[in-house]
């Protein structure tokens, strides 16, 4: 593997850029059994019914900087070379780097007071998606696993975790813990349908139909003596196959309008954010989008003016189209790193890990549009108001889509938290 000159070494980092973090190997062997404990009320949860949320998380993989997107510091030592221009927002200010995103600051949330005091890339970015902290002998579902147990319907036709990343093939990954591999993410990328969803023309409909009656009816005489999780997982995912081949236009990008293509961009952010917009009409609950890498020890600038001209793009058409087809109401979107970037630039140019003081952006559902909620000081070292971390942020999103995050799910009669108990959400952004 090519080392990212650029990145700090870890092993997060030792994967070319544009295939960080791909496709996850393995199905989890979790047990299949367990629920959602609790809703927030039984209004609530026949809103769900009736009015089904989905989530996306754009997660900005080796640590967006915060002082060349969503709060930057103009003017300082610290705040290096580029400027705050207004938004949409009366005295709401971003980077110049994100002018499409600027015109779309009345339908965003900035949460600009985050600290979560974590700079090791694995360990932050665990704490992001599952709201804990690593610890010893315990695995926590990330948040594709959580959203898609506790909102996509049993009859769902598509799976309800789906990962868009560079390279990804339509492999599983293994990040459902507890919850069992049905909830564990389908890792798709470059804007296609999954590899190998396509009826060989050797074989006829009718004689695959055959094939897959004959398969369920030895599994049956299987089960029905030897069942277990693993067994369970086996026969869900050739069903799950076997829907996936009657939906692969779903996954298909090229069936978007050219104009479309175009305008949220001809490379794999652009593709990759037109098939999450795609995947959520079709009804796919959580959705992750792959940004990377940003780990800039050096060259902080010339990378972070490349790869935030991608993100302004796709992102701005992304959030512009879901308020325009009134999916904001039920879509909850969030921004998201594993930590931020130092506000001392180094001698490279760089910046370096830095989770004391940077900002997650949201948008949709329950959320307040048009707001910064959250400050740092003037040179951003450090926060002063609106102070919250990984786990807060953990119960707000689950709060925003209708969920009890202080409920519990209940595996193999065990009543598991949703959420760390001993956080709370940010009421603030819930009121």
């Amino acid at each position: 593997m090519k080392r990212c000159e650029y990145a700090c070494g870890s092993a997060e980092h030792l994967i070319a850029r544009r295939q960080f973090l791909g496709v996850a190997g393995g199905v989890a062997a979790g047990s299949m059994l367990g629920g959602l404990g609790l809703f927030a009320s039984p209004a609530a949860a026949a809103q769900l019914a009736s009015d089904q949320k989905r989530v996306v998380v754009f997660n900005m993989h080796g640590g967006l900087s915060q002082l060349e997107s969503w709060d930057p510091k103009p003017g300082t030592e610290t705040g290096g070379p580029f400027r705050a221009i207004p938004t949409s927002v009366p005295g709401i200010h971003i980077s110049e780097l994100l002018p499409m995103t600027s015109q779309q600051m009345h339908h965003l949330c900035l949460v600009r007071g985050v600290n979560t005091s974590e700079d090791d890339h694995g360990k932050g970015a665990y704490m992001m998606t599952t709201g804990r902290r690593e610890m010893p002998g315990a695995d926590y579902p990330r948040l594709g696993a959580v959203f898609s147990k506790a909102l996509t319907p049993e009859d769902s036709a598509l799976p309800g975790h789906v990962i868009i990343t560079p390279g990804g093939g339509g492999g599983r990954g293994n990040d459902s813990a507890y919850l069992g591999p049905r909830y564990s993410s389908i890792v798709l990328g470059n804007g296609n349908p999954p590899a190998n969803t396509q009826r060989p023309e050797s074989i006829s409909e009718t004689i695959d139909q055959q094939r897959n009656d004959f398969r369920r009816k030895v599994n049956e005489r299987f089960l029905s003596r030897r069942r277990t999780a693993i067994t369970d997982a086996y026969t869900y995912s050739y069903e799950q196959a076997l829907r996936l081949m009657r939906e692969r236009d779903a996954f298909d990008v090229s069936k978007e309008p050219a104009a479309d293509q175009e305008r949220y961009g001809q490379h794999d952010l652009g593709r990759h954010c037109l098939l999450a917009r795609r995947l959520l009409e079709k009804g796919v609950t959580f959705i992750q989008v792959s940004h990377s890498n940003y780990d800039t020890h050096n060259e902080n600038f010339n990378f972070h003016i490349e790869q935030l001209a991608e993100f302004d793009k796709a992102f701005s058409a992304f959030i512009a189209d879901l308020a325009a087809r009134g999916m904001l109401e039920s879509t909850l979107v969030v921004v998201l790193s594993e930590f931020g970037r130092t506000p001392n630039i180094n001698l490279f140019y760089g910046r370096d890990h830095w989770s004391k003081a940077w900002t997650v952006a949201m948008a949709g559902t329950k959320l307040p549009r048009g707001i910064a909620y959250g400050k740092t000081n003037e040179k951003g070292t450090e926060v002063v108001d609106g102070q919250v971390d990984h786990a807060n942020l953990f119960h707000t999103y689950l709060q925003a889509v209708g969920v009890d995050s202080m409920g519990s799910f209940n595996v193999d009669g065990r009543e598991l938290p949703i959420a760390d108990p001993a956080a709370k959400p940010i009421e603030a952004l819930l009121a």
